[in-house]
Order: structure tokens, then sequence, then C-alpha cells
């Protein structure tokens, strides 16, 4: 580890407005020691049941381990108070971190649910929220959801002020029409962790036969054939006999895992307004390496449990 005299410098190069032009590699982020006064200035006028702790972003918080620097404050920049509380939030975003809908929505997320260990809070610009909000948000409208109250953009610091500021040439262009891309349900490779995240943050996680495929208002309708529950979430029993999934607005995007009906699948997803929706199918398959090892992982492991209420 660097000494602070040659880590302060790289900070400041990090979050002066106006300064970056390309996002950095981990390699080019540093951990700031933690400063004395911490515990009294971070709190910047807000009171916690708990002092201002400096601690090791851990391995099983996916959406931040690995993202540059290895250690984060609590209370954390969205008031979560406890590490427990921390990822069992962080984890409902590690699905849209899998989906690259803007190179810096990590930075982005990560500025905000593992904060960088400083005497004073440092949130992420406006305009760095705004162009992951524009890029991510028609990705997160597919899935049935919309940018939430808790990050607008309005809220956070211009660049006139310290915040974290990651410019990109193509930052602030339209996202490119997804008419003709692949659903981004059915977008993703199959990687063991991410997926038990993904698991962890969906209400249910289902293998499943499916009997028909409709078109219906824009979004498709999964009718199933057989059931079995990894993770049953909100399913009532009464719902089982008729239970349908909905992939929302993809009447007319391709997905490959539906185009043979054969074999079982691996759905996840959340429950909104009265369906069910997916967010993710994977073809059941046990000769795939990482899908093993999610298994595995589903067998030996429960996902964490908030000690609070989530926000």
């Amino acid at each position: 580890m660097n000494g602070e005299n040659g880590i302060w410098p790289l900070l400041l190069f990090w979050v002066t407005p106006g300064i970056l032009s390309q996002v950095p590699q981990a390699s080019e982020y540093d951990y700031v020691s933690f400063q004395p006064d911490l515990g009294r200035q971070y709190q910047s006028g807000r009171f916690y049941s708990r002092p201002a702790q400096c601690l090791e972003i851990p391995q099983d918080m996916t959406l931040c381990h690995g993202v540059g620097y290895n250690k984060m404050v609590l209370p954390n920049l969205l008031d979560s108070e406890t590490m427990a509380e921390v990822k069992y939030q962080a984890s409902s975003w590690v699905p849209l971190l899998s989906k690259k809908c803007h190179p810096s929505t990590q930075v982005f997320l990560c500025s905000l649910f593992a904060p960088l260990c400083l005497d004073r809070p440092v949130y992420p610009c406006r305009r760095l929220c705004e162009s992951v909000r524009d890029a991510c948000e028609p990705v997160m409208q597919y899935f049935g959801f919309h940018w939430p109250e808790m990050l607008r953009c309005e809220q956070y610091p211009t660049e006139e002020d310290v915040c974290i500021a990651v410019h990109l040439p193509n930052a602030t262009q339209a996202p490119r029409s997804r008419k003709t891309e692949v659903c981004p349900q059915c977008d993703s490779e199959i990687k063991a962790d991410s997926l038990y995240e993904h698991m962890c943050a969906s209400d249910f996680a289902l293998k499943v036969s499916i009997r028909e495929v409709r078109k219906e208002n824009g979004d498709r309708k999964l009718l199933l054939r057989k059931e079995k529950a990894l993770k049953k979430g909100p399913i009532q029993k009464k719902d089982w006999a008729e239970l349908v999934l909905y992939l929302k607005n993809g009447a007319n995007c391709p997905c490959h895992q539906l185009d043979q009906l054969k074999g079982q699948f691996l759905v996840l997803g959340p429950k909104a307004k009265a369906q069910h929706l997916l967010t993710a199918i994977h073809k059941w398959d046990k000769t795939n390496r990482e899908f093993n090892r999610f298994m595995r992982k589903v067998k030996k492991s429960k996902c964490p449990i908030p000690l609070t209420a989530p926000h």
C-alpha cells in the first residue's frame, strides 16, 4: 500500500471536477487510509446509531468487490448503517451491472453503496448520475422498473463542486434502439457468483418447463407446464396451477432461449403489480460448469437477510 503522500494526489485527480476523460482501471484507484476525525466529521449533520467505520468491502458484495479500492465507510451515502443491510440492498443492482448498459455504472453505484473512506462525504456528480441513468433506465424498463427516487440525479452536486466525475466521449449519447437487439432478460451468460446474487435479489427462482409462449400488449407471456421452486418467495400455493411469467417489453426482441421450448429452464424475477416478471432465463444445463457451481452454491449458502428493513 502506498503512503498517504502518494495517495492524496491520485485521489484529488480522481474526484476533481472535469479532469477525468476516461474510466480508470482498477489499478489506478487506491484506498485513502482511515482519518482520525472520520467519525466526527463524516456524519455531516446526520444522526446515526453507530459511529462511522472504515471497513473492508466484503468479497461476497459482488456489486463493489473489485471496484478499484478495498475499503468503504459505514454509514454509507444511502444511510445504510450495517454491512448486512448494504449487501442486501446492493445485491439487487448486480443484474443491471451485468447488462453493461454504461461503462461507469459500477463506479456510480459503489460511490453510494460503498463510498471511499474520506474525512468528508464525496458524492457522484450530477452529470455522472444522469449519463448512467439515461443509458440504464431503458434497460430497467424492459424489466418493468424505473430509475428509483432514492437515486434522483438532481440531489447530487454539479461539477463546480468536489464530486466523482467520470467522463466518457460518448457518455451523453442516447441509448441505442433495442428493437433488433436481444431482450435484456435473455442476454446474459451464466456466471455462478453473479447468478447467485441475481437469485438472492429476486423474489422467486424456479426450474420450469414451458408449455407455450404468447405475445400480448408488447410483452411475452410464458405459460408453464411444470415448476419446481429453488426460491418461491411470494408465490402462493393457489398460484402454482396457473402461474404465468411475463417477459416485459419482450414481444419484438429476440430471446434465443425461447426458440426451442424443449427441456427445462431456470427463471428468476420479482413479483410486481400482481404479475410475476421475468428478469433472467437460462437453459437448465448440467453440462455447464458455471451452472453447476451456481447450483452447489444454492445448496450450500443462504442469501443475506438484512438486520434492518431496507430504506
